[in-house]
Formats: C-alpha cells, structure tokens, sequence
C-alpha cells in the first residue's frame, strides 16, 4: 500500500501510525493530481471550484484519519478505557496471546493484574515479567558460572545474555529518566537491582544514567556531546572507528572532564568512582575466577559498548551541521519491529528528545499529534529498517538503499513519496 511495507511483527502503535501516513500518501497524490489538472485547464472556472472542493475534501479526510488514530492510540494506553492493552511480553501483544481457557483465567489475568501493581505505570507489566526473567536465569546462571565454570555453559550463558542485552538496557533507558520502573512501595529493590543486573549485561555501575541523562541529553548531540557524530564523517569507516575507540578506551576519563569543565566536579568524581570502581571489581573478579569474569562481566561489556556505538551513529548520523542543537534535525524516527516492539518504542528518537520525560507507549501519539511540526522542521521519518542497519548502509556507501527508505517526506499538511 502507497509503497509503505507493513511488517507482520509491527506493534499495534505502528501499524496504526504506519496506516495515517499512508493515507497522508494518498491524500496528496490525490491533491497532486487536482492540482495538475489546474494547470492543465486554461480557463476552466467550473473546475477550480471542483478542484478546490477536491482539495477542501482531501483535508478534511486526512484530519479525520489524524483524529480517529490519536483517539484509538490514547484509548489503548488508558487504564479506563475499554480498548486498554498493557504490553505483557515484548513479541506478542496480550490479545494476541493464545492460551488454554483455565491457564488464561487463573495463570495469565492474575498474573497481569499483580504485575500492575507493581509496575509504575499500568502498560508496562512487561518490565515486571523481564526483571522476574533476569532474577530467574542471568543471575544464577551467572552464579553458577562462579561456582563451577564449564565451556558449555559459558557459551549458553553469553547466548542468552546477548539475547537479553537489547530489551534491558532500553528498559534501563526508562528506568534512568523516570528515576525507577516500579510503584513507590518498591522503591528499595527498584534503587537496587540495577546493581545486580547491570554488570550482567555489559552496563558498569551508573555510567548509563551520568552519560546519557546528564550529558547525552543536555547537550543533545551538539558540538560538546562526547557521544555527537557531527564531528565525524558518518559514511567513513574510519571515522567510525575512532569514535568507538574513544568511547571504548576513554570515556572513563572524558565524561569526568566534561563535568569538571561544566563547573560540577561533584558528578565527576562520582562518574570517576563508579567507573574507575567496577573495573577494580572485575580485576579482582578476575583473580578469582577470570574466565567467569570474562563470560559473565567482560565479554558483556565490550558486546553493549560497541551495540551502543552502532545505535547511536544511526540514531544521529543524519544531524544537520547548521543546527545540530536541533531535536528535529539531529535525531531520526523509525517505524520498525527492532526497535519499537523490542526495545520499548527506541525508534521515536525525535519524539524522546523532544521530552526525555515522556513514557515509551505515549512516543506514537506524540508523533502523530506534532507530525506536522516534524514537516515544519524537516525531520526525518523511516520505516522498515534498524537503527544498527542504517549505521551499516552508511558504513557501505549504500545511498540508494537510504534514499528509498525514508517513509514519508511532509509539504505542509500532506505526505509526499521521496523522489
């Protein structure tokens, strides 16, 4: 439909934003063609006043479908609403779950309305069933490791932490800008098992919340992020690989020095006892038992700092070099299965920047409402492709791939085909 791919694991979110674009394709080809017509009619007044009911009649088409999506997509992040839908497991939506009668009505429904209670938010039941996964395989599977370590098991242990490590830290994401996932009566073992589950998938003690919430986001990828590709040239491998080398091999002395030129060595020297910390944790891990210590800590580390590194250069490659304080400009939109259905909606990247704040499920709302705005400021919409896929085709020169996958392209009110 309109050359827009809707891929068969989409969220519900998606599909529906994906269905209003769509349509905005539609309704201005279909003014486009009006508008031809014009041009092709000398004198015609009959059909200017055809064409501009046309035109009068495509808008307010495009506002209604605008209004039924916003409506459909607010109603399933209500708790009171009958269209309600918590996100339950991350590759299946709830109503799509299919389960014997009894395991649906004494397993799974109490078990939904429990994990409500302690998530913070109602939608986000999945993250209480991820962190009773975590608590339930990665910690005593990594216990055991330390105990009696055998290849086998090593090599499952880091099969499944690499399956793991994606869904986590976009739910750490949450965590470290809403200051916690669970209700305030959980308060403790939300402050605490990050402790405990960080290390497990590659995150060292708090460098995630210090480099991403208090720099990443206050400078927002502009000249003084550490983490900004407008530096470099972002289709040079080269220049790839100096950036993730420095953020592998100098991020421990970096970030403490940012703080301490922006006059807060209080964060510095936090940054700097938390990092310089860990790493003296894992060398005397690695006395104990160092090849514990590399399945279980090490080779999780450096796996998450080179994901980081790969999502971030897609997430920013495309900042415009005249304005790259610019939310709209220096960060990207995907409407894709990785990233929104696995990673808690990662793909509305422009819509987190606009307000860090805001709750992963309300990420498709806010585009749709401000998707104007987005034309206004000429950001950038894809769909069908990753974050990790586009830092690849950038790296491969592979422009035509590119140039194709931008979904939509905004002149005022209506959707255009890229070229």
């Amino acid at each position: 439909m309109d050359g827009v791919v809707f891929a068969p694991d989409l969220t519900k979110p998606d599909v529906l934003v994906l269905r209003n674009l769509a349509a905005d394709i539609r309704a201005a080809s279909t003014v486009g063609q009006v508008k031809g017509q014009r041009h092709q009619n000398a004198c015609p007044p009959a059909g200017n006043g055809s064409a501009q009911a046309a035109t009068e009649e495509v808008a307010s088409q495009v506002g209604s479908s605008d209004a039924e999506t916003l409506a459909t997509l607010s109603a399933m992040n209500d708790p009171k609403d009958a269209l309600f839908e918590p996100t339950v497991l991350i590759g299946t939506d709830i109503n799509d779950i299919r389960l014997p009668t009894l395991l649906d009505r004494w397993v799974l429904r109490p078990y939904v309305r429990m994990a409500r209670s302690v998530a913070r938010v109602d939608t986000d039941v999945v993250m209480v069933t991820h962190l009773l996964l975590y608590f339930a395989t990665s910690v005593p599977s990594a216990a055991l490791l330390f105990w009696h370590f055998t290849c086998v098991h090593g090599v499952l242990h880091f099969i499944m932490q690499v399956s793991y490590v994606g869904t986590y830290t976009l739910m750490m994401h949450q965590h470290i800008h809403m200051r916690g996932i669970l209700r305030r009566q959980f308060w403790l073992f939300d402050m605490l098992f990050p402790y405990i589950t960080d290390p497990l998938m590659g995150h060292t003690w708090n460098s995630y919340y210090y480099h991403h919430v208090k720099h990443h986001h206050v400078e927002g990828n502009g000249p003084q992020d550490l983490s900004s590709t407008v530096r470099y040239q972002r289709d040079s491998l080269l220049h790839f690989l100096h950036y993730t080398g420095r953020f592998f091999f100098f991020i421990w002395l970096d970030l403490p020095l940012y703080f301490l030129r922006k006059g807060r060595p209080y964060l510095a020297g936090k940054v700097a006892f938390w990092e310089i910390g860990y790493y003296g944790v894992l060398y005397a891990l690695s006395r104990f038992n160092h090849r514990a210590t590399l399945v279980v800590f090490l080779l999780p580390l450096l796996l998450l700092r080179s994901g980081l590194m790969l999502g971030n250069w897609g997430q920013h490659a495309f900042v415009d070099h005249d304005e790259p304080d610019s939310d709209y400009r220096s960060s990207i939109t995907l409407i894709d299965v990785p990233s929104n259905r696995y990673c808690f909606n990662d793909g509305y990247h422009t819509s987190h920047h606009l307000n860090p704040l805001r709750h992963w499920r309300e990420h498709p709302v806010s585009f749709i409402k401000d998707k104007n705005l987005y034309a206004a400021q000429q950001a950038l919409v894809f769909h069908n492709i990753d974050y990790l896929m586009i830092t690849v085709r950038l790296l491969m020169k592979d422009y035509h791939t590119l140039a194709k996958l931008p979904d939509v392209y905004y002149d005022g009110t209506c959707a255009t085909r890229p070229p």
